[in-house]
């Protein structure tokens, strides 16, 4: 019994997405965004089993590294664009939402019609819609742009130092694209939350979807009195 309720829910949020997403692909003032977190990835001189064009010595042992990088991207599958943002700490929910804002601040004058951001994540610890401190940033977001937030949820080379780390992310593309690379400096905490209270009242300006409440809410923005 309870395996075919989770085969129902399952069934439910994927045709919720697949509704999502052709209403997107048809209209003008909505504008898709997978987010996607990778893997914390070392810099140094460690080796990855994988194969490189360019001759290059590596350690055999994993020592400390010089560094550490969090992949973070934003897609925009309408027009093949690709954003990555290198991270020097833990991906948070401050820096996602720091990141999106930065992001539209740089693409909001390619949208003007745009009023809807349709935002397709996985359901991380960080991102996940019940996160307080992520849900608190991403509905000031909305509010601040006066757009409606949609939250729809889908569950080989050698760095030997961060410049290297960079030009390799720009290597990658989509759709025949090079990504747009950034290297974030600031160091986010982890951990942080909202109170039950402060949470109670951000839950009334959001609406979750009746039976799927954890994975599709929308955030619309508060409009103003004059």
């Amino acid at each position: 019994m309870q395996a075919q309720k989770k085969v129902k829910q399952t069934d439910a949020i994927f045709s919720r997405l697949h509704e999502l997403h052709d209403q997107a692909a048809e209209a003008d003032n909505v504008l898709r965004l997978p987010l996607d977190t990778k893997a914390t990835v070392k810099i140094g001189l460690f080796s990855r089993q994988g194969d490189n064009w360019v001759e290059v010595q590596a350690l055999d042992h994993d020592f400390k590294p010089e560094a550490t990088l969090s992949p973070f991207g934003i897609l925009l599958p309408r027009y093949q664009d690709l954003f990555v943002y290198l991270a020097r700490c833990r991906v948070t929910s401050d820096f996602i939402v720091d990141m999106l804002e930065h992001w539209w601040q740089g693409v909001r004058g390619r949208f003007p019609r745009v009023d809807t951001l349709l935002i397709n994540q996985d359901n991380g610890p960080e991102n996940n819609s019940r996160r307080t401190q992520f849900l608190k940033r991403i509905v000031a977001f909305g509010q601040a742009q006066q757009l409606t937030i949609r939250l729809a949820y889908w569950n080989g080379a050698l760095l030997e130092s961060i410049p290297p780390a960079l030009r390799f992310a720009q290597t990658m593309t989509w759709h025949g694209k090079h990504p747009f690379v950034q290297l974030i400096d600031k160091i986010y905490q982890r951990g942080v939350k909202l109170t039950a209270a402060a949470m109670k009242e951000l839950e009334a300006q959001v609406q979750r979807l009746p039976g799927l409440e954890r994975w599709f809410v929308d955030i619309p923005p508060r409009r103003s009195l004059g």
